[in-house]
Protein backbone atom coordinates (compact mmCIF):
# COMPACT_ATOMS: atom_id res chain seq x y z
CA UNK A 1 0.00 0.00 0.00
CA UNK A 2 1.18 3.40 -0.98
CA UNK A 3 -0.05 7.27 0.24
CA UNK A 4 0.71 10.07 -2.74
CA UNK A 5 1.36 13.16 -1.27
CA UNK A 6 2.01 16.02 -2.66
CA UNK A 7 3.67 19.42 -1.14
CA UNK A 8 2.68 22.22 -3.37
CA UNK A 9 4.20 25.95 -2.30
CA UNK A 10 1.91 27.47 -4.80
CA UNK A 11 -1.50 27.13 -5.82
CA UNK A 12 -1.80 26.26 -9.41
CA UNK A 13 -5.70 26.18 -11.22
CA UNK A 14 -6.23 25.63 -14.66
CA UNK A 15 -7.55 28.65 -17.21
CA UNK A 16 -11.68 29.48 -16.85
CA UNK A 17 -12.07 27.94 -20.07
CA UNK A 18 -11.63 24.39 -18.72
CA UNK A 19 -14.64 24.79 -16.57
CA UNK A 20 -16.84 26.46 -19.95
CA UNK A 21 -15.63 23.76 -21.70
CA UNK A 22 -17.09 21.21 -18.95
CA UNK A 23 -13.36 19.53 -18.75
CA UNK A 24 -12.97 20.31 -14.86
CA UNK A 25 -15.46 22.00 -12.10
CA UNK A 26 -15.28 25.76 -11.46
CA UNK A 27 -13.08 25.27 -8.33
CA UNK A 28 -10.39 23.95 -10.26
CA UNK A 29 -10.12 26.84 -12.22
CA UNK A 30 -8.96 30.30 -12.30
CA UNK A 31 -11.76 32.75 -11.17
CA UNK A 32 -13.22 34.60 -14.06
CA UNK A 33 -12.44 37.87 -11.95
CA UNK A 34 -10.04 38.08 -9.59
CA UNK A 35 -10.25 40.70 -6.56
CA UNK A 36 -8.53 41.54 -4.02
CA UNK A 37 -9.31 39.97 -0.55
CA UNK A 38 -11.68 38.14 -1.82
CA UNK A 39 -12.15 34.64 -0.58
CA UNK A 40 -12.68 32.11 -3.17
CA UNK A 41 -12.76 28.08 -2.84
CA UNK A 42 -10.57 25.76 -4.59
CA UNK A 43 -10.24 21.95 -5.44
CA UNK A 44 -7.54 19.71 -6.54
CA UNK A 45 -6.79 16.03 -7.12
CA UNK A 46 -4.44 14.00 -4.63
CA UNK A 47 -3.77 14.56 -1.76
CA UNK A 48 -2.00 18.65 -1.58
CA UNK A 49 0.08 19.93 1.53
CA UNK A 50 0.05 23.69 1.37
CA UNK A 51 1.69 25.86 3.32
CA UNK A 52 -0.94 27.63 6.02
CA UNK A 53 1.41 30.60 7.21
CA UNK A 54 -0.31 33.36 9.09
CA UNK A 55 2.21 35.89 7.68
CA UNK A 56 3.73 34.73 4.52
CA UNK A 57 1.72 34.02 0.54
CA UNK A 58 2.15 31.64 -1.81
CA UNK A 59 2.02 32.85 -5.63
CA UNK A 60 -1.16 31.72 -7.45
CA UNK A 61 -0.36 30.49 -11.07
CA UNK A 62 -2.28 28.96 -14.02
CA UNK A 63 -1.44 25.58 -15.08
CA UNK A 64 -1.77 23.69 -18.09
CA UNK A 65 -1.08 20.69 -17.29
CA UNK A 66 2.83 18.16 -16.73
CA UNK A 67 4.44 21.22 -14.79
CA UNK A 68 3.20 23.95 -17.19
CA UNK A 69 3.30 26.84 -15.01
CA UNK A 70 2.75 30.44 -15.38
CA UNK A 71 4.47 33.57 -13.50
CA UNK A 72 2.18 34.49 -9.91
CA UNK A 73 -1.02 35.95 -11.19
CA UNK A 74 -1.17 36.98 -7.54
CA UNK A 75 -0.36 36.38 -3.57
CA UNK A 76 -2.61 34.49 -1.52
CA UNK A 77 -3.49 32.70 1.03
CA UNK A 78 -4.72 29.14 1.56
CA UNK A 79 -7.19 29.36 4.91
CA UNK A 80 -8.35 26.37 4.87
CA UNK A 81 -7.89 22.69 2.87
CA UNK A 82 -9.60 19.40 3.42
CA UNK A 83 -8.41 16.03 2.22
CA UNK A 84 -11.73 13.51 1.02
CA UNK A 85 -12.46 10.36 -0.86
CA UNK A 86 -14.62 10.23 -3.94
CA UNK A 87 -14.95 7.05 -5.47
CA UNK A 88 -11.83 6.31 -3.90
CA UNK A 89 -9.53 8.94 -5.51
CA UNK A 90 -8.47 11.37 -3.04
CA UNK A 91 -9.43 15.06 -3.52
CA UNK A 92 -8.36 18.42 -1.52
CA UNK A 93 -10.05 21.35 -1.29
CA UNK A 94 -10.08 24.68 0.55
CA UNK A 95 -10.34 28.58 0.45
CA UNK A 96 -7.75 31.05 -0.35
CA UNK A 97 -7.48 34.66 0.09
CA UNK A 98 -6.32 37.03 -2.71
CA UNK A 99 -3.35 39.34 -0.83
CA UNK A 100 -2.39 41.01 -4.04
CA UNK A 101 -2.89 40.72 -7.56
CA UNK A 102 -0.27 41.30 -10.57
CA UNK A 103 0.36 42.55 -14.17
CA UNK A 104 1.59 39.08 -15.30
CA UNK A 105 3.17 41.16 -18.38
CA UNK A 106 5.46 43.70 -15.78
CA UNK A 107 8.55 41.76 -15.16
CA UNK A 108 8.80 43.13 -11.44
CA UNK A 109 9.76 39.59 -9.15
CA UNK A 110 7.11 39.34 -6.41
CA UNK A 111 8.04 35.55 -5.21
CA UNK A 112 11.91 34.11 -4.61
CA UNK A 113 12.55 30.56 -4.60
CA UNK A 114 9.14 30.57 -3.05
CA UNK A 115 9.81 33.26 -0.41
CA UNK A 116 7.25 36.23 -0.83
CA UNK A 117 8.71 39.90 -2.10
CA UNK A 118 7.05 42.50 0.15
CA UNK A 119 6.21 45.71 -0.74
Amino acid sequence: MWILVEFNPDLALRDISYFKNWERKKEECFPEKLESWKIYDFLKKWQRNYYLLEDEAIPLIKTKGNSNLSRPYASIRILEATHFNINWEIWTRGKYKVLDIYDINNPQIHFEWFLWVKK
